[in-house]
């Protein structure tokens, strides 16, 4: 098995850059080797060397390697005869199940390209990206089929591979289940005919012989519809490269014996961050995957417990959930080696509660789907260093640029963060324009502002989109949002401009109070003034029920900007 090359410590690094790789964890590599393979090679692998071993598990059933890998064989050559090729989309809209693991192996061992579709997505969103990609195959499941079946009346969609949770859930549930489908499908049944096939069914097939070609630098394995770096949608192209050089990354940050360990697959697989950093990273770790279709916060907590993952990819809208759940009462998760925190910033009260715990570490990361999506953790060990994102991962060359300028900026200072690696997307599906303004000679300008200190470790401070132009001033709004969010009566905050005639804009916050609590603005004025610079102060501010959020948790600001949320009575400054 021949390997990619290797970036290697050059004697042209920038002062910086050299002392970044002094700075490095002893046991950790700054640069990993690649074997040149398909992404199917994780679990294949996976399956020569612990065939036995618990790939999965989901309702406390497990399915081996080996299974797993049998499976999604059986799979591909029923993809294959329906078409499924190189070039070709097969689209998967599912939860976080063990038939997502099997049909992503499946698709990537006939050489096709996953379009990963969100369970989030309304039919006419589904329709525009099955139109867009000329996806001829979904697999999904039966409680959401309805987002697709229109598809398949007027195409390109073919066909439609069904799939069920009823038989995999106790009794009780899986009839409530059963009633659900009826209500929401009209059968009791999961049809089948020339256009609709029941996944079990199709795993009777012979199972696919000899895996299809693709060369993994150039070709797609996973097709991710995102927002991008800007607000327009598009849909980004990772090759398996990409991929699997993620994974490995991964694999070396993580530390921990190969198989010793489980991680926990509650983050949604159709987003880069579940996809790699819970299922592909336990593929290159053999290690075993603790599923859960979406995030039940009692549900959850309950199969941590019982399960005891040793690492916990999350989102800090997750941790924030569990310690409501877990406050007052005293639980024991000093199981778990390390969670790994990332999609947006991490309070500091809710690492603080949630440490109380005895978990070993909260570290912080930063990605993208553009970098699939990882570019930067903290160390697991002792040179975590919260409040961070940690360093650039083995083989990722980070920079910061001066947006006006061009110029690169120094330690201390802020600039527009800017990566390099093999993570780095192959470009934007059929959109050169779009891909050509934010890929300059393999770099990738992520649109995210960020600082770094002496020892390498860097500091998000916004996204350039959302900064905040004022009499002259630049305001950071992430940095107003942590002093709103300390003051006792406001439980969330959000911080916008709006534009001004005299200062161009000016800072306005959106706040939701604590549950119980009547929020006093003119007191949270004389706050800010206490803690935060004029030109940094709101001169604006509006009590609201809630904030529109994305599904991970983070707050959608470009919403706040299109069309605030209404007030809930209680006044504007």
């Amino acid at each position: 098995m021949s390997s990619l090359s290797m970036s290697q410590t050059s004697p042209q690094l920038a002062t910086w850059q050299q002392s970044w790789l002094q700075e490095y964890p002893c046991d950790m590599p700054s640069c990993v080797p690649y074997p040149r393979v398909p992404l199917s090679e994780l679990l294949e692998r996976a399956a020569r060397r612990a065939p036995d071993s618990p790939a999965c598990t989901l309702y406390g059933r497990s399915t081996t390697f080996a299974q797993l890998a049998d499976q999604a064989r059986r799979l591909a050559r029923a993809l294959a005869d329906k078409g499924a090729k190189p070039g070709r989309h097969v689209g998967v809209l599912l939860p976080n199940i063990p038939e997502y693991l099997v049909a992503l192996q499946a698709i990537w061992l006939t050489g096709a390209t996953a379009l990963q579709l969100s369970p989030l997505m309304v039919a006419e969103e589904v329709g525009h990206w099955l139109e867009a990609t000329g996806c001829h195959i979904v697999v999904t499941l039966d409680l959401l089929a309805p987002a697709v079946m229109s598809a398949l009346q007027r195409g390109p969609l073919e066909h439609v591979i069904l799939t069920s949770l009823a038989r995999r859930m106790a009794m009780w549930r899986g009839m409530l289940y059963r009633i659900e489908r009826l209500r929401r499908n009209g059968y009791l049944r999961v049809p089948h005919d020339l256009h609709r096939h029941r996944f079990a069914e199709l795993l009777q097939t012979p199972p696919l012989e000899k895996p299809a070609a693709v060369i993994p630098e150039e070709d797609v394995a996973v097709l991710a519809p995102t927002g991008g770096t800007t607000a327009s949608p598009k849909a980004v192209m990772l090759t398996h490269r990409n991929l699997i050089a993620n994974a490995l990354q991964l694999r070396n940050w993580c530390g921990g014996a190969d198989g010793s360990e489980s991680l926990l697959g509650v983050l949604p697989f159709f987003h880069a961050y579940g996809l790699t950093v819970s299922l592909l990273t336990s593929w290159a770790k053999c290690d075993t995957l603790h599923l859960y279709p979406r995030f039940e916060t009692r549900a959850v907590l309950n199969l941590i417990e019982t399960q005891r993952p040793q690492i916990v990819p999350a989102v800090p809208a997750m941790l924030a959930a569990l310690n409501n759940l877990m406050h007052g009462k005293p639980h024991d998760l000093s199981f778990i080696r390390f969670v790994i925190s990332g999609a947006s910033a991490l309070e500091a009260n809710v690492r603080s509660e949630f440490e109380k715990t005895g978990v070993g570490a909260i570290v912080e990361g930063y990605g993208l789907t553009e970098a699939s999506p990882v570019t930067h953790a903290n160390p697991p060990g002792d040179a975590n260093r919260p409040g961070t994102i940690g360093k650039p991962l083995p083989d990722t060359e980070a920079r910061l640029i001066d947006p006006d300028t061009g110029a690169e900026v120094g330690d201390g200072q802020v600039g527009e963060l800017v990566v390099r690696g093999p993570q780095i997307m192959k470009g934007y599906f059929n959109n050169p324009l779009a891909t050509d303004e934010v890929l300059q000679d393999g770099w990738l300008f992520t649109g995210d502002m960020a600082r770094r200190d002496a020892e390498g470790y860097y500091t998000l401070v916004d996204r350039k989109r959302d900064i905040i132009k004022t009499s002259g001033y630049l305001v950071f709004p992430a940095e107003v949002e942590e002093v709103l969010r300390s003051y006792p009566d406001v439980a969330e905050a959000a911080v916008i401009g709006m534009p001004d005639h005299d200062r161009g804009e000016v800072v306005k916050a959106l706040l939701v109070p604590r549950s119980g609590s009547k929020l006093d603005l003119a007191a949270l004025e004389e706050y800010c003034k206490l803690h935060l610079g004029k030109q940094k102060r709101p001169r604006q501010m509006e009590i609201v029920m809630e904030l529109p959020k994305n599904f991970l948790g983070k707050v959608l600001r470009r919403k706040l900007r299109e069309s605030p949320p209404s007030v809930n009575g209680n006044g504007q400054k």
